[in-house]
């Protein structure tokens, strides 16, 4: 059985709306998670080019990178393949766009991007490595 290193980056963005921290999250296409933008970093990127242009392409938002938030690892099966993946997070904060106005080549990687209570992402994101860079992300906040 072959093994190969995934390497991606992602991001948590947030805003203040009406006194709430939300937290931007996607609907991957086809699949009935609640996640947070990310994906693989193109050659010439670093981990927080990689980071800002995922969250732009799949959550429709401009945002200003902040922090480094933490790194997630995981291994996963895919076509007979032992997959080790390792995701670098980054801490943003909303500029400007509209969520969830994407690109029709972006359609077919994201159903849905939306905004939630950062409060509810700490158990609504499905993947626990997500569910603790929202936990860090509420805690970085917290000393500002």
């Amino acid at each position: 059985m072959a093994s190969t290193r995934e390497f991606s980056s992602g991001g948590i963005v947030i805003r203040e709306r009406n006194g709430v921290v939300e937290v931007a999250v996607i609907r991957p296409a086809g699949k009935t998670v609640t996640a947070l933008p990310k994906g693989h970093i193109d050659p010439g990127e670093n981990a927080e080019q990689a980071a800002t242009r995922e969250v732009n392409e799949e959550t429709g938002l401009t945002a200003t990178l902040e922090q480094k938030l933490g790194d997630v690892k995981y291994v996963y099966r895919w076509r007979g393949n032992t997959i080790f993946k390792e995701v670098e997070f980054f801490l943003f904060r909303y500029v400007s766009g509209e969520i969830d106005v994407l690109t029709e080549q972006m359609r077919k990687e994201v159903d849905r991007a939306y905004w939630i209570p950062l409060d509810e992402a700490l158990t609504k994101l499905t993947y626990p490595g997500e569910r603790d860079m929202a936990n860090r992300a509420k805690a970085a906040l917290a000393v500002k």
